[in-house]
């Protein structure tokens, strides 16, 4: 199978949700001998030579890199153009014709079987060159995007009516984007169902969980704190903004009192800390390497209130030894069970009863992690995992032949 992977950001280093996703799919369908070539944008200012020669290095195991140097717009120039063409702003500001120029020209140059847009981004930047090419285009949907808006509003705030411009956008975008793929690929069935309600019966959607290995080393070294708890910033993302703010102001506090010697280890960028830090707060810059957060003897926190999509620094922490404490939205999709797999907390009372709860019982960090690594090794093995996606890619190639089939017959 000869794919043509068109993604929003090169996936490696693998340090947030989205690379991570799409770099165990690609280092899995390479494992089950796909052949991938992957066109993706980089920005010069944030990418160094040297940095992009390392991304092109590790790229290298798994896949052809082509990667696309690319200036994007500012926020505030992609809100007024998306004001000024009814568009979403997220979708203008990662259209950049320079990426759909290279999909082209790699479809005109080599030969492909199918073509795949990583995320709702990535297919303007797919679908006009493969439909003309006559390939399939099989849109992957790490999350429902405009739900993910339409949450954020309903928190209130001076953006608010921002944002649900922005939600309805896109809800219509989506609908569009999944009714014009020959398949849509969602990581879990809530936003499988989500997808067919935004795109209506002229869709095909289905649902194949991302692989994940069961088992990856932990960090080096531990953390202070008795216990280490770990909380995940992401440098521009609201939802995890969003928990990280709430969880610093409304939880952490709380936490002296039963745990003195407690410690929360907050990995964000500096300009998205919350100040002042209460005591108790040690601020890390965004991990080189994830297995940095994932220190030997920690609890991982995952407090988000915007959710969709699947949570990869779950199962992260699950394949690397480390118990955690999550709410339902964060934990949605999972197909785990609270007190077994994880705990789950709905509000800062829970929240803090839960860490509470590991810290004061030895064995139930390992045990809950155990299960976790069980739940990896059902639902996210990645030969398996990698065997669906790749059926779907075929499923695809044969709806396209039928179709065309069926024209030429008209």
């Amino acid at each position: 199978m000869r794919i043509l992977w068109v993604g929003t950001k090169l996936p490696v280093p693998p340090v947030d949700g989205g690379r991570l996703v799409a770099c165990r799919t690609l280092e899995a369908l390479a494992a089950a001998g796909a052949e991938i070539t992957l066109v993706a944008p980089y920005d010069p200012g944030e990418t160094g030579a040297a940095e992009l020669s390392r991304a092109q290095e590790e790229l290298g195991r798994f896949c052809w890199p082509c990667p696309v140097a690319v200036e994007r717009r500012g926020r505030t120039g992609a809100a007024l153009a998306a004001v000024a063409t009814g568009r979403p702003a997220s979708i203008v500001r990662h259209t950049v014709r320079a990426v759909g120029a290279e999909v082209a020209r790699r479809l005109r140059s080599d030969r492909f079987d199918v073509v795949h847009a990583e995320q709702l981004q990535a297919f303007t930047q797919a679908a006009p060159a493969a439909e003309a090419a006559g390939l399939p285009v099989v849109l992957r949907a790490q999350n429902v995007e405009s739900d993910l808006w339409a949450a954020a509003a309903a928190l209130g705030g001076w953006a608010a009516t921002w944002l649900r411009r922005e939600a309805r956008t896109l809800a219509a975008y989506e609908g569009e984007a999944v009714r014009r793929a020959a398949l849509t690929v969602a990581l879990t069935e809530p936003d499988a169902r989500r997808l067919r309600e935004l795109a209506g019966p002229a869709s095909t959607v289905t649902t194949v969980p991302p692989p994940f290995p069961t088992e990856l080393p932990p960090g080096d070294q531990p953390l202070s704190g008795e216990p280490a708890v770990v909380l995940l910033g992401s440098g521009g993302w609201l939802p995890n903004r969003d928990a990280a703010r709430r969880f610093v102001r409304e939880v952490w506090p709380r936490i002296p009192a039963s745990l003195p010697g407690a410690r929360l280890h907050l990995f964000s960028p500096e300009d998205e800390l919350p100040a002042p830090l209460p005591a108790g707060v040690v601020p890390h810059p965004p991990p080189t390497e994830s297995r940095q957060a994932f220190a030997p003897g920690s609890i991982l926190v995952v407090p988000v209130r915007i959710a969709s999509g699947l949570r990869m620094k779950i199962l992260e922490a699950w394949a690397r030894g480390v118990p955690v404490v999550a709410t339902p939205e964060a934990a949605a999709g999972l197909e785990a069970e609270d007190g077994r797999e994880l705990l789950l907390a709905s509000d800062a009372g829970e929240l803090v009863r839960a860490i509470g709860a590991l810290a004061s019982n030895a064995g139930r960090a390992p045990a809950l992690a155990a299960a976790g690594r069980s739940l990896l090794a059902r639902r996210f093995e990645p030969a398996e995992a990698a065997g669906r996606v790749l059926e779907a890619y075929r499923w695809s190639c044969a709806a396209v032949a039928r179709e065309r089939a069926a024209s030429a017959r008209r």
